[in-house]
């Protein structure tokens, strides 16, 4: 039995992709097709890997690493006291906290936000 190897493996230097391709009987046939599913592959999964990167990113600077010293407010019932260590606010209204009243919070937390995006449309 007589065969051919028509197999054809590509590799796209600048991205590192590497495309096999063995469909068609032909080399020249499969070489194109496999010049063709390296540039849409390559650029589609560079494209889907930087978007999960990116998106990854976003969620561990939310979400942080979950450790015991990354806690985010301690509440100290006998003296009255909450704290929020992200800004380290202390208020002194337990009830008034465990009662719903956050605006203390919420608005220092705004605040917060609103210096660190100055900070940062300063720099860059």
């Amino acid at each position: 039995m007589n065969t051919t190897d028509s197999a054809v493996r590509i590799t796209h230097k600048p991205s590192g992709i590497v495309v096999s391709m063995q469909d068609e009987k032909s080399q020249l046939q499969n070489r194109e097709r496999g010049r063709c599913g390296c540039c849409e592959r390559g650029m589609l999964e560079r494209e889907i890997a930087e978007q999960q990167a990116k998106i990854a990113s976003e969620r561990k600077a939310q979400v942080g690493s979950g450790e015991r010293s990354e806690k985010v407010r301690t509440y100290n019932f006998p003296q009255g006291r909450v704290t929020d260590h992200r800004i380290k606010h202390t208020s002194h209204n337990l009830d008034g906290v465990l009662g719903g009243d956050l605006s203390e919070f919420t608005d220092a937390l705004s605040a917060e936000e609103k210096r660190q995006r100055l900070a940062t449309a300063a720099v860059g």
